[in-house]
């Protein structure tokens, strides 16, 4: 299992971007929820922006769809695509991930 955490300027855009992966079948789930945001602006100033964590659950093979299906829809220019592996999941739940992806 492969967990996928993308940063979204809006809850309509992860949802958006959700449905994309899986109406593609290149994910098996979603999840959606709001943070806020600190970092340096061009200028070097901190700015504090409202914005929605979008983290998708698929497997390995499917990670470069993925990848290549949020870059192209994305309202970000640079939208940050964090891959994390995880190191252990339950057996019933493993099973159900890969049956949908």
């Amino acid at each position: 299992m492969v967990l996928i955490y993308i940063t979204c300027k809006d809850q309509e855009e992860a949802t958006k971007l959700g449905k994309i992966v899986l109406d593609r079948k290149i994910a098996a789930c979603i999840n959606i929820w709001p943070i806020k945001s600190i970092s340096r602006d061009g200028n070097e100033q901190l700015k504090e922006i409202e914005e929605v964590i979008l983290l998708i659950k698929t497997v390995e093979q499917r990670v470069r769809q993925v990848e290549e299906v949020i870059s192209a829809n994305h309202s970000y220019k640079v939208p940050c695509i964090v891959t994390i592996y995880a190191d252990r999941i339950n057996v019933e739940y493993k099973e159900w991930l890969t049956r949908l992806v």
